[in-house]
């Protein structure tokens, strides 16, 4: 029977809880708990996926405990083997460090730093000795590990498993030893990895610590769980409107799901919107406009929120184009009538504004890209000073010009004549 003032805590946004009881138990004891939950800084930035279980965090903190956040600097050189279909590339220290800088930055968006410790695995992993290693590796089978699920599927289809991959879980597990861990966190799909660290406690003689597993969340495609490698994911530190947007992107199937995994809104009014559209009393897009809201603000604030709001209104709902866009020069060349020749690819590869040209080229392939609101279908383009690039729903781009490959001279003699006619 779980009490009435855990109710929320344990069972909003929650997949399952190894075990409850216990976990109910040491809840009641009044201790402060030590609440793990690790990172490995595979890729730069959190996105929503994390904030899934750095809100439960938050939620526990608010009740008086404590939370220890792993920088796994060493399982990040494996990369965590759960869901994967292929053995991962290793990455380099100076990568991890660089990644793990931005994470660091951001934890703090959604848990409480006083009430947090940052530890690094390479704490206790820097001094290993190999008598160390073996001693772990005895604690598991072969046939433990391959019971795993993924593993299993790729035994059987006959793709490679490193023998690095199945240290991952040792290593995780150990994390939950060295800080005498009493709950671990994290999605369902860490449910193995957990299990390892309550399995090896309890060899080492200590209490085995309790598994609170946090439902995936699904990215923007609908489809797959968020993730920055499929580009199906909302970071916490993008601009405002760019959240705003891609919030209103997301499948209407999402909409309850990203309410009650990543906003505070009550559950009774949550219950309301579930109500309403099963009756088809509610436009879907009102509820996304206000799951938008919530989660800018959350991360950027009010007046953001209210800013992204009335950005989307008049660009995506009036179809006007915002005010205020950001500039950027493009190499250019003069060819009369005020304007200029020029080619786009450069300058957005390199300000970030596409991902690349091979990006660019799928973009103008899906009439995505717009100038001065009319669809091209190729990089090279005729331009004014002031022109307006749309790529996409949600980016605007206003031209500048720096002209080359003509002498100023005869650009000067040109627009004179011009003016004169």
């Amino acid at each position: 029977m779980i009490d009435h003032k855990f109710k929320t805590l344990l069972k909003r946004g929650v997949a399952e809880i190894i075990t409850e009881v216990e976990l109910l138990n040491l809840l009641n004891s009044g201790r402060i708990l030590n609440l793990k939950q690790g990172f490995d800084p595979s890729a730069p930035d959190i996105h929503l996926g994390h904030v899934v279980g750095l809100r439960k965090l938050r939620q526990f903190q608010e009740l008086g405990h404590k939370v220890t956040l792993i920088v796994g600097d060493w399982t990040a050189r494996i990369g965590d083997p759960s869901g994967q279909s292929a053995t991962r590339p290793m990455l380099s220290p100076s990568e991890i460090e660089n990644n793990a800088r931005t994470y660091m930055e951001q934890f703090f968006k959604v848990v409480d730093k006083d009430k947090t410790e940052l530890r690094w695995q390479s704490e206790w992993f820097s001094r290993f000795t190999l008598d160390e290693v073996i001693k772990l590796t005895s604690k598991f089978t072969v046939a433990q590990f391959l019971a795993r699920e993924d593993f299993a599927k790729r035994y059987s289809s006959g793709n490679p498993i490193s023998l690095t991959e199945m240290l991952y879980p040792l290593l995780q597990g150990y994390d939950s030893v060295a800080i005498r861990a009493d709950v671990e966190f994290g999605g369902t799909d860490q449910k193995f990895n957990c299990l390892v660290g309550r399995e090896l406690q309890q060899s080492m003689g200590l209490p085995p610590q309790q598994v609170f597993l946090v439902p995936l969340l699904v990215g923007t495609d609908g489809k797959q769980k968020m993730s920055k490698s499929l580009r199906n994911h909302i970071g916490i530190t993008e601009l405002p409107q760019e959240i705003y947007g891609k919030v209103m992107s997301i499948p209407d199937s999402l909409i309850l799901d990203y309410f009650e995994l990543v906003t505070d809104v009550p559950d009774e009014e949550i219950a309301e919107f579930k109500e309403q559209l099963r009756a088809h009393s509610v436009n879907p897009m009102n509820l996304k406009k206000r799951l938008a809201y919530e989660i800018v603000r959350q991360f950027h604030g009010k007046q953001a929120a209210d800013e992204a709001e009335q950005h989307f209104t008049l660009v995506f709902q009036k179809k006007e184009t915002p005010e205020e866009i950001s500039e950027y020069t493009f190499a250019a060349k003069y060819i009369g009538d005020g304007l200029f020749q020029l080619d786009i690819a450069p300058t957005l590869a390199k300000e970030g504004l596409v991902k690349s040209t091979s990006e660019l080229k799928r973009l103008l392939a899906q009439n995505a890209i717009e100038l001065d609101g009319t669809t091209i279908n190729s990089n090279i383009v005729k331009a004014r000073r002031g022109s307006i690039l749309r790529i996409g729903k949600r980016r605007f781009v206003k031209i500048a010009i720096k002209e080359t490959n003509i002498e100023q001279s005869s650009v000067n003699r040109h627009r004179e004549t011009e003016k004169g006619r």
